[in-house]
């Protein structure tokens, strides 16, 4: 499974895999029951998690990044039912993270998104942008610098007598 693939959809719990997408919805697999079903994009938002960033007192994270860092810790998740054990983990955990922005509710899923990663084996890793994808990519624009033009000196015509 590839982490590029994973979805949250409003409204329904947990994570799921983007099997295919159609004009009015997606076609998505539960992580966790595995079950695969349509769902309407008229009733329901997708998010990619490769698309998600987290607030931090410096620059904004992508949500793969403190995946990492929760990873590498490898410590016990704490319960996501209780703030202050969750709060207390990613203070250790992620510090950077600002604790004034990300919401209780964001990092309590944040632990249940994780474990659910953790649960199917998920590789957690942006996908790359190729060097196809890159050339297709529009061209930065650059401006030319403004070169300012004095104006011409006016002549005058002697009136006619």
């Amino acid at each position: 499974m590839d982490y590029s693939k994973l979805v949250a959809v409003t409204g329904l719990p947990g994570l799921f895999e983007l099997l295919s997408s159609k004009a009015d919805g997606a076609i998505v697999r539960s992580l966790d029951d595995k079950t695969t079903r349509f769902v309407s994009s008229r009733v329901h938002n997708f998010s990619q998690l490769e698309s998600i960033e987290v607030y931090t007192v410096r620059e904004n994270v992508n949500l793969a990044d403190i995946f990492l860092a929760m990873q590498k810790d490898g410590g016990k998740l704490p319960d996501d039912k209780d703030a202050a054990a969750v709060k207390k983990y990613f203070e250790k955990v992620f510090p950077d993270m600002d604790f004034d922005r990300v919401y209780d509710s964001d990092r309590k899923k944040m632990v249940k998104w994780y474990a659910v990663i953790q649960k199917n084996n998920v590789e957690i890793k942006l996908s790359e942008i190729t060097e196809e994808e890159e050339e297709a990519a529009p061209a930065p624009v650059v401006e030319a610098p403004v070169v300012e033009e004095k104006p011409k000196k006016a002549t005058r015509k002697k009136k006619a007598e």
